[in-house]
């Protein structure tokens, strides 16, 4: 394999991870996290996409008919819903009855928390934690953002075969996994640690302007830090590290004067 082809593929690869070989006419604004977010899929697709999988739930999950538990949940999610600015969504709230310790925000406003967490979380903060930084996924549009990068990035690896096939290369399946293996760890990956920052910032905002403490905050997501001890390397992970999120929340809180 010549230099002058070593030079002109990492160009290529460059490019596509600047975006500068991908049409980025989906750009679009964020309030909520003062950048712009490449937007290739829209939030009508991303809403039908949520209501399907809201309604496969609520069939295949068993839902808890436990009155304590879900006005807890609702009592929460009603105040953080207002404080988040994102009450135009038709909320909806539902405790799922497994032993799971896991909760999720779709990004049409269905909540769902597992039994499993709400019998561990001591306070409504806890859980206010908790939805607050689901909640700061929606308002951060990441579901959105996430599938316009994998659908750019797919769209940047045609355009990077064909450019390589025009130079006489042959772009075979082992050249575009490693390509793609590159994208994954080099654009993809980070972007979503990014996400995952950006909704506890947004998620703390949320709490303490509902009225919880932003201590809670910190209490919970130490809490979880021992729950991830097989965690795989930051590197590959499309989360943070438990200490670097963890600092990055402490930071916010006192930048914040939360203390």
């Amino acid at each position: 394999m010549s230099k002058k082809f070593l030079l002109d593929r990492r160009e290529l690869v460059i490019g596509l991870a600047a975006g500068t070989i991908v049409p980025l006419a989906g750009c679009a604004d964020n309030a909520a996290l003062g950048r712009n977010q490449l937007m290739l899929v829209s939030q009508a697709e991303i809403e039908r996409l949520s209501a399907t999988a809201w309604r496969d739930t609520l069939q295949r999950q068993r839902v808890l008919n436990d009155p304590a538990y879900t006005r807890r949940l609702e009592r929460v999610g009603t105040r953080m819903a207002e404080t988040s600015g994102l009450s135009h969504l038709d909320w909806e709230f539902a405790v799922i009855d497994s032993d799971l310790v896991n909760a999720w925000v779709l990004p049409n406003g269905k909540v769902a928390f597992y039994k499993g967490l709400m019998d561990i979380v001591e306070t409504d903060g806890h859980i206010a934690t908790i939805m607050g930084h689901e909640m700061g996924h929606v308002a951060g549009r990441h579901a959105a953002e996430r599938a316009s990068q994998q659908r750019a990035a797919q769209m940047g690896m045609q355009i990077v075969g064909m450019a390589l096939q025009t130079q006489g290369v042959d772009y075979d399946a082992d050249m575009a996994a490693a390509l793609g293996a590159g994208i994954q760890y080099g654009v993809i990956l980070p972007y979503s640690r990014e996400h995952e920052f950006e909704a506890d910032r947004l998620g703390i905002d949320y709490m303490v302007g509902a009225g919880y403490a932003a201590r809670d905050a910190m209490d919970v997501w130490l809490a979880m830090s021992t729950l991830h001890q097989d965690r795989a390397l930051e590197f590959t992970s499309t989360h943070p590290s438990d200490d670097a999120r963890i600092a990055a929340m402490r930071a916010h809180i006192e930048a914040m004067g939360y203390i």
